[in-house]
């Protein structure tokens, strides 16, 4: 057959045709990445034309989305690897992913060859390390996730971060990135322009990296300072884990920075005024103030009344009347309390607070309301080897002294007569504001028998009683309840008498005789010997009256009865 010709130039022949078709087959090989063009698309499968004698069949899931559609339309140009071409079957097998792996492997190479960054998602937590997802599955070392150790490893899967390429064998699909290179390179780029910026007195942005106990280390761009923990506020601060958290954005002031050591000193007070530079004037003595108890201490309570500012109510001044023997028996941390001003002294930060001062002293009113004299009801509210303490009112105790529990009884101890929580009554004997002192009287209640003791034992009387005690001196008689005479051993016998205690003893009914008394002195003097005298001179004058009736048998009767009428006149 002729050569065709068209516009006067010939055209290939039927044969040359048919040699550069089957040209076009040979150029393909397996694994290569070829373009082509979608001709169908059902739900199973998507038919691509690569330029074969047959079209090649890829699964239509191959074209999902994360939603699950299938983004793939006839026309659209599409990169597939070659899986199988079999040349006597006419047959091709393509793969969409494999193609888009094989593009990642190169642009991975790429930028491995060109020491560049790529970007991936940490999927999960592997051995050693973690799984990152750059387009294919890399690993991540734990030691080059971060700067630092990571604590809570979770905290990073799920997070997008760049990574360097640190090995990279697609042989072995190997990839090892690593994301402390790039904060390394950062740190180090952000350090120097920090350590030039430094100056003190500058104010600085920077974020909180570790908390301890005694303050906060803050990044300022490469380069760590301490934020003290005194420093931190004017206010006090127990811990810095109070106030912030890792990560947390601040304004810091410079104080101070060693280049050589790369030390610096930050300040947060420091960026708002002293307010001790205005304290006095802002609390002057005698200003009546609110404020929050922070801290108690055995001797008292600090109150902060504005941050930086913290007074002292010393535990003697929390009440008028009250003994309180620590703060937390009448304050709780946190609770807020009125006080007055009673002293300030801003050079050493310190202002003496009082809490009782806000409050009418019952002290000054209490000699109003109970005057010397006034009989008072009250339980007892304590009992000591002095006396006792009456609860009156308003927390005042009133004392009632050993001495004036009774007129008559010798008490040893209080405890004898009386127990805790008793009512009694007694007499307002004395009030001594100065001094805090409330005197109480319970045997003013009634009279002193004293006082009429020689109405109802006048000297002389003849009178009855029990022996109480015995002793060397003499012996007690008790006349009525709490009343006493003493019989002196000189007035027990007209015989000499050694020892009382062989002739008498306690519980002993005895008579005598009234000899004198002294009420101021709380005394009756009583003698036996003196009643047993006048039953003798009785008897004797009864004998010498019956005598003188009678005749006298003798010169010897007569001169007997001479004797003892001389001897009788005499006494």
């Amino acid at each position: 057959m002729d050569d065709l010709e068209l516009d006067g130039e010939a055209l290939p022949s039927m044969e040359e045709l048919l040699n550069e078709y089957e040209e076009s087959f040979g150029k393909f090989a397996e694994g290569e990445v070829v373009k082509g063009k979608i001709i169908s698309v059902d739900r199973e499968y998507v038919l691509v034309d690569v330029g074969y004698k047959s079209e090649g069949m890829i699964p239509a899931h191959e074209f999902r989305n994360e939603a699950g559609e299938v983004e793939a339309a006839v026309g659209d140009e599409v990169e597939v690897m070659i899986e199988l071409w079999d040349e006597e079957e006419e047959r091709v097998v393509l793969s969409k992913e494999k193609a888009e792996k094989i593009k990642v492997w190169e642009e991975i190479k790429k930028i491995y060859d060109e020491d560049g960054v790529v970007e991936g998602v940490i999927t999960n937590r592997v051995k050693g390390g973690f799984s990152v997802d750059i387009g294919l599955q890399a690993f991540l070392p734990g030691s080059q996730a971060d700067l630092r150790p990571v604590r809570n490893l979770d905290e990073l899967v799920g997070k997008s971060f760049e990574f360097k390429v640190l090995k990279f064998n697609r042989k072995r699909s190997n990839i090892v990135l690593s994301r402390r290179v790039l904060l390394e390179d950062a740190r180090e780029k952000a350090r120097s322009k920090t350590l030039s910026a430094l100056e003190e007195g500058k104010v600085m942005d920077g974020v909180v990296k570790n908390i301890t106990e005694y303050g906060v280390f803050v990044d300022l761009g490469g380069v760590d300072g301490l934020l003290h923990i005194t420093d931190i506020s004017w206010g006090r601060v127990k811990h810095p884990s109070e106030l912030f958290s890792v990560a947390d954005q601040i304004k810091v002031k410079v104080l101070s920075f060693d280049l050589e050591r790369e030390r610096v000193s930050l300040g947060m007070k420091q960026l708002t005024p002293d307010p001790w530079t205005i304290a006095a004037g802002k609390y002057p003595v005698g200003t009546r103030v609110q404020g929050k108890v922070v801290s108690l201490t055995d001797y008292g309570a600090f109150v902060e009344l504005e941050e930086g500012i913290e007074g002292l109510i010393h535990v003697s001044e929390m009440s008028w009347t009250r003994k309180i023997r620590h703060p937390s028996k009448v304050l709780t941390v946190g609770e807020v309390v009125d006080a007055m001003v009673l002293d300030i002294k801003p050079d050493s930060r310190r202002i003496s607070l009082g809490m009782k001062q806000v409050m009418t002293n019952p002290w000054e009113v209490i000699s109003e309301k109970y005057p010397v004299g006034t009989i008072i009801e009250g339980k007892i509210k304590n009992i000591t080897d002095f006396g006792l303490f009456i609860g009156i009112d308003d927390d005042i105790d009133g004392l009632v002294h050993i001495s004036d529990i009774s007129w008559t009884k010798r008490i040893k101890h209080p405890s004898e007569v009386f127990k805790k929580g008793d009512t009694v009554q007694a007499v307002v004997l004395d009030i001594d504001k100065e001094n805090e002192r409330f005197s109480l009287g319970i045997k003013q209640t009634h009279e002193d028998p004293w006082k009429s003791v020689q109405e109802r034992y006048a000297v002389g009387t003849e009178i009855s009683g029990a022996i109480t005690n015995i002793t060397d001196f003499g012996i007690f008689v008790e006349l009525e309840e709490g009343i006493e005479g003493l019989v002196h051993i000189s007035e027990i016998s007209t015989e000499k008498v050694k020892t009382p205690s062989e002739a008498f003893s306690v519980g002993q009914p005895i008579t005598a005789k009234v000899m004198n008394i002294n009420s101021e002195e709380r005394r009756i003097g009583l003698s036996i010997k003196r009643l047993d005298m006048e039953d003798d001179d009785a008897i004797m004058s009864d004998y010498l009256k019956s005598m003188e009736n009678a005749k006298p048998t003798s010169s010897l009767g007569e001169t007997l009865k001479e004797t003892l009428e001389a001897k009788y006149k005499d006494q």
